[in-house]
């Protein structure tokens, strides 16, 4: 879901000419697109959304050094950077993996909020709440435990996609997505009690310790990068014997990486010793995709911990 963000440099005649050079962006005339684009900056010097394209024109052309320059230009006149031009930067190499930016995840969801759901699951074969759901189940079949669950927190609710997965299984579903226009659709579900618009780990700080018999994450920890500030929080809410599941990608090498689709990527030792850090207890962590990229399966895991 690649974002497409409009903000208006305020003169008209720039913004027509950036939309003209939009058009043959998407036509394929890449030269001719960005000798427009150039146009428009020249009206409008500090237009971000012009900065941004040319800096997608240029990579397209496989001209890296102004590509980076470009996308530079953009994060100077959006420091919240909401175009995401720091992520382009981390992909040519120009910038150290780095926290997503907040404004830039908030304006994704809010983009695709009304039509997220058809999209996901038509479009992109979106299982991951499937995928939580039945490993939960199996993990706690195999503790010989109860599967169901007083209290549950919906990281990155999204839609409500999670909350309608496990709504036979839960008494109390509290969602919290960065997004409004994501909470807004949420909220349309009834299937939530409390709804909240905050990140993750800020909406897992607000709440008090122990008071949660189960948090989910499905396809929501991609936006993360480093998992340790979330696990933490996780660890210190769930209750004795709570779970946390979530699903996330991954890749063949260490670490983290940044994908072309704009998410990152963990991989098995990375998740393995990131929840041992935490101080939480690995039940299942199994291969599994989570949603299609291009009508491939995308590389994933499923993954069940438990606070012991």
């Amino acid at each position: 879901m690649p974002l497409r963000l409009f903000l208006t440099s305020g003169d008209l005649m720039a913004d027509r000419r950036f939309e003209f050079a939009r058009d043959l962006q998407l036509k394929g005339d890449l030269p001719a697109a960005a000798d427009l684009v150039e146009q428009a900056l020249e009206l409008a010097p500090d237009f971000t959304s012009a900065w941004f394209t040319l800096g997608e024109i240029r990579r397209q052309l496989g001209e890296r050094d102004k590509a980076i320059a470009a996308f530079r230009e953009a994060l100077r006149c959006d420091p919240q950077d909401q175009h995401g031009a720091g992520l382009h930067l981390t992909r040519l190499g120009d910038a150290q993996i780095a926290e997503m930016p907040k404004a830039y995840v908030q304006a994704l969801f809010d983009q695709y909020a009304p039509r997220f759901e058809h999209t996901l699951i038509n479009d992109l074969g979106y299982r991951a709440p499937n995928l939580i759901f039945k490993a939960v189940l199996a993990a706690r079949v195999a503790a010989k435990k109860p599967a169901y669950f007083k209290r549950t927190i919906d990281l990155g609710c999204g839609t409500g996609l999670a909350a309608a997965a496990f709504a036979k299984q839960v008494d109390h579903f509290t969602g919290i997505d960065l997004s409004p226009g994501m909470i807004k659709e949420a909220r349309a579900t009834n299937l939530y009690a409390e709804l909240e618009v905050a990140d993750m780990i800020e909406g897992l700080r607000g709440k008090a310790e122990t008071s949660a018999n189960l948090i989910v994450a499905a396809d929501a920890f991609v936006y993360l990068s480093d998992l340790a500030p979330v696990l933490s929080e996780a660890r210190r809410v769930l209750v004795s014997g709570g779970v946390l599941a979530f699903t996330l990608e991954t890749h063949a090498g260490d670490g983290i990486v940044l994908g072309a689709g704009l998410r990152y990527a963990h991989s098995t030792e990375y998740v393995r010793g990131a929840i041992a850090k935490a101080g939480l207890k690995l039940l299942t962590l199994e291969p599994a995709s989570p949603r299609n990229e291009n009508n491939e399966p995308v590389r994933g895991l499923v993954v069940v911990a438990e606070k012991t």
